[in-house]
């Protein structure tokens, strides 16, 4: 049998191995290498088994992969051919590995001979992720040798790994030439496949992996420890964890601090402003007990907070990531937060402190006066839900808009909100974005600035895969507003931090065939918003603002807050 022939059978096993897997969606990249791949991922798509996506650039497609991944809470399958096309999917490959998130990627390889003597597009592939990966196979070039039986376990027990785990899958796979000619026919028939026939026609996985079953035990102490003085800290969760978190910290009369990321409704919101008053942090450090629920905070207050406090600290976390940095002596619960909830039952008390509670009412009318009635990036900020429909999905980008929002921002109970904030770049916004877009068939309105748009401006192209009305908000203060933060020399930050880009997005959204529109007022924002909701394609809004307003204003309330004077 043909080299060719016998490339197809291997990445038909591969490919059916994976589906039986769950995997129901591969994005693809053009190449030649991959070839084998490419058309096996074709066929189960012709067969209505799976959806396929493409890309031109690599980087973009391992961005909208994660994107699609995060919202439909299942592993995406990335078919790339070798070289440097394999490389750009790092920064993906990081992103996933740091916020858990289930990726497979199929790397199409040069077989070994050609490695390392100058042959074309050959590079070293074998273990090129290091650690980020949960699993790695480096697959010998498809021979008769390895039967189809030992292909599949390799390939299930990677998987295995990667639901016990959450993380990246990398599958090296090289393929000698030739690659293209290959008939249905030929590999249906082809003796090496004969042994797994059975398996081909049941659709069912190769082993049975029976779920762990943790029922999650109350604490020992938990009778004493519910009437002492508490403090719930809610970060980055699944959606479906953060129901009933408020009710039962208020029912306790626990302070509940809440990150934007977290889908609870803020009882206390504006923490990273109102934290940043000393005398009111000194007397929530009293506290007897922290319990974290979720992670990675962006406040710089709330994070402060955990710093420096020193009591009894608990964490529920269902995965096995170590998930604080601040490397508390700790309780740790391996459990959903939701179920942990139900086996530790509220005790209904009083709040043990009221000052927070003054201070949150008084930075909202605070903050309403300093962030005023014009159309900014602090105002957008704080009147977020103005933007929103209520059956949409927000995605917010890295720097200085999300730490604006998580500030300045109470949204509804159980908004559905994505972010990159496992390694937290300002990489693959636009692609993620557009991957959440295509994965969750809603509304989606997405917030990047204008750094992190630039950098990502190929993946603009994915947006015309969407069919669900969707908004890109570019938030142009013309280069990195966050670094405006920094105690630097005002013309050094310029040169080498803020680097001030003097663009417009009007001909890019052209360029990619968007609609484009800049309000420049509330009431212009309004009318463009009521157009774009009734479109099912994509709008780009441009909101053009002064390089240092919203820095200069969330600098300004951090201030005035710390030194405020609050009676309860």
């Amino acid at each position: 049998m043909s080299v060719s022939v016998f490339n197809r059978c291997w990445a038909r096993v591969i490919l059916e191995t994976l589906v039986r897997q769950g995997v129901t969606a591969f994005c693809i990249a053009p190449g030649s290498r991959s070839t084998p791949l490419t058309l096996e991922a074709a066929r189960l798509q012709q067969n209505n088994r799976v959806n396929c996506h493409t890309h031109f650039d690599e980087r973009g497609l391992g961005f909208f992969a994660l994107g699609l991944a995060k919202v439909t809470n299942t592993a995406v399958a990335i078919i790339v051919t070798s070289g440097t096309a394999a490389a750009n999917l790092y920064p993906a490959i990081i992103e996933a590995r740091q916020s858990g998130v289930d990726l497979i990627v199929l790397t199409a390889d040069r077989p070994p001979e050609l490695l390392e003597c100058g042959a074309n597009q050959a590079i070293l592939q074998q273990n090129m992720f290091a650690d980020y990966p949960v699993a790695q196979i480096n697959l010998p070039r498809p021979t008769q040798d390895y039967s189809a039986d030992w292909l599949i376990s390799v390939l299930e027990q990677a998987c295995y790994r990667q639901k016990q785990n959450k993380g990246v899958v990398h599958i090296n796979i090289p393929f000698s030439e030739p690659l293209y000619d290959a008939q249905d026919d030929e590999i249906d028939l082809h003796p090496w496949l004969v042994n797994i026939q059975k398996w081909f026609s049941h659709y069912k996985s190769w082993g049975d992996h029976q779920p762990l079953q943790q029922d999650v035990l109350m604490h020992k102490h938990w009778d004493q420890w519910r009437t002492k003085r508490g403090v719930i800290v809610a970060g980055s969760m699944p959606l479906e964890q953060s129901m009933g978190i408020r009710s039962w910290a208020d029912t306790m009369g626990w302070i509940l601090l809440t990150d934007i990321q977290s889908g609870v409704e803020a009882a206390l919101p504006y923490a990273d402003i109102w934290l940043s008053n000393q005398t009111v942090k000194q007397k929530l450090l009293e506290a007897d007990i922290v319990i974290q629920l979720g992670h990675r905070f962006i406040s710089k207050r709330i994070n402060q907070f955990l710093t420096e406090f020193k009591g009894e600290y608990w964490i529920v976390e269902n995965t096995d990531n170590a998930v604080d940095p601040y490397h508390h002596c700790h309780t740790r619960f391996h459990a959903k937060i939701h179920h942990w909830l139900r086996a530790h039952p509220p005790l209904r008390q009083k709040p043990w402190l009221l000052e927070p509670l003054a201070l949150a009412k008084f930075c909202a009318s605070f903050i309403e006066q300093q962030v005023g009635g014009n159309l900014n990036e602090a105002s957008l900020a704080h009147h977020l839900e103005r933007v929103l429909p209520n059956n949409g999905i927000l995605f917010l980008g890295n720097s200085l808009l999300v730490r604006l929002i998580d500030a300045l921002t109470k949204l509804p109970e159980g908004y559905p909100i994505y972010t990159n904030r496992g390694a937290s770049g300002i990489d693959g916004l636009f692609a993620t974005a557009a991957g959440i877009s295509v994965g969750s068939n809603q509304p989606l309105i997405a917030m990047i600035g204008d750094i992190s748009a630039l950098y990502d401006l190929n993946s603009l192209a994915l947006f015309k895969k969407v069919t669900q009305p969707t908004i890109i908000f570019v938030i142009n203060n013309n280069g990195g507003a966050i670094f405006d933060m920094l105690p630097v020399d005002n013309e050094v930050k310029d040169q080498f931090y803020r680097m001030p880009h003097h663009t417009e997005f009007s001909q890019i959204a052209s360029m990619f065939e968007l609609k484009y529109a800049r309000p420049y007022t509330w009431a212009d924002l309004s009318s463009v918003l009521k157009q774009a909701y009734s479109r099912r394609e994509t709008t780009l809004i441009e909101i053009k603002v002064g390089a240092t307003d919203a820095s200069n204003i969330y600098k300004r309330l951090v201030e005035q807050i710390s030194h405020a004077v609050i009676s309860t």
